[in-house]
């Protein structure tokens, strides 16, 4: 099955009130897990690539081929989106267009309103074009995530009427209001603004994405995709559990040195984490 755009599979999860995971993808063993866990249980994904993780695979058109050809391999046969995440500029997102993603986020959210929505129209522009799906943000969600670091001070809830605005004039295909989540760990407990997030959800009618997915209890993953919220980002958990398994087995095994005796459990945790956020999130046998 070819690539798709993340616009049909979204507007399905938000008609039926369950999430799409976006798993990003770090190196091989991490497309290799995901797309496993998807197949296994028959659910729509969204493969997140930022541009830091990009570069690292070695560059847009590696990451295309790489997952394509695993598609090819593996006989995939559920929805997958590739889709740059936190795209930086109009031009690193034509540039992921150009290379094969089936789906971009351009992130204005640092720019004032004005600047914000002249930026995603263009991007929206070009992506349509090519029948590619765009995300945008407004307000800016806390943390750290590769390239893009905003401290505690500079985060800031998205205002509705705001994020109404932006979605009227741009046509973006879903959307990230910065309601209380943050990229990485937890700090402490998660406060999501459930009120706001209704209220956005009321004004623009077209899914949500929720940033920042590890780390949120069930109960609130739940309430999140009660109010509109389809789209849920998480690469933290995955890299936890990774970490966690490859310490594991060269903790027992301190002479291994074939990275196949190691980075394939690490896959196989990231496998199991996905499988577990997809059952969450409620897309296992939506394909």
């Amino acid at each position: 099955m070819p690539l798709v755009s993340m616009k049909e599979m979204l507007e399905e999860a938000k008609k039926n009130n369950y999430g799409v995971g976006q798993f990003n993808l770090n190196n091989l063993e991490y497309a290799q897990a995901i797309l496993q866990a998807a197949q296994e249980e028959n659910s729509p994904v969204i493969l997140g690539v930022s541009e830091g993780a990009a570069r690292y695979m070695g560059g847009f058109k590696v990451v295309v081929k790489m997952v394509e050809a695993l598609m090819e391999e593996y006989g995939t046969t559920v929805p997958v989106a590739i889709h740059l995440d936190h795209g930086s500029s109009f031009e690193k997102c034509a540039e992921a267009i150009h290379a094969g993603f089936t789906s971009v986020m351009i992130d204005g959210s640092h720019y004032p309103l004005e600047e914000n929505i002249a930026l995603t129209k263009k991007v929206v522009e070009l992506a349509h074009i090519h029948g590619v799906s765009v995300e945008a943000e407004l307000g800016r969600i806390g943390g750290q995530e590769d390239d893009l670091v905003v401290d505690d001070a500079e985060a800031a809830y998205a205002i509705p009427a705001e994020c109404e605005r932006l979605v009227n004039e741009t046509g973006v295909d879903c959307f990230a209001p910065a309601l209380g989540s943050v990229h990485g760990p937890y700090k402490g407990e998660p406060n999501l603004g459930f009120d706001r997030m209704e209220e956005v959800f009321n004004l623009v009618n077209v899914p949500l994405v929720l940033h920042g997915g590890t780390g949120i209890p069930t109960k609130d993953i739940q309430r999140a995709l009660s109010l509109g919220t389809s789209k849920i980002n998480v690469n933290t958990e995955n890299q936890i559990a990774q970490a966690k398994r490859v310490r594991e087995v060269l903790a027992e095994q301190p002479e291994q040195y074939d990275p196949r005796k190691y980075l394939g459990p690490g896959r196989d945790a990231i496998k199991e984490t996905v499988i577990g956020k997809m059952r969450e999130f409620g897309s296992s046998n939506k394909a």
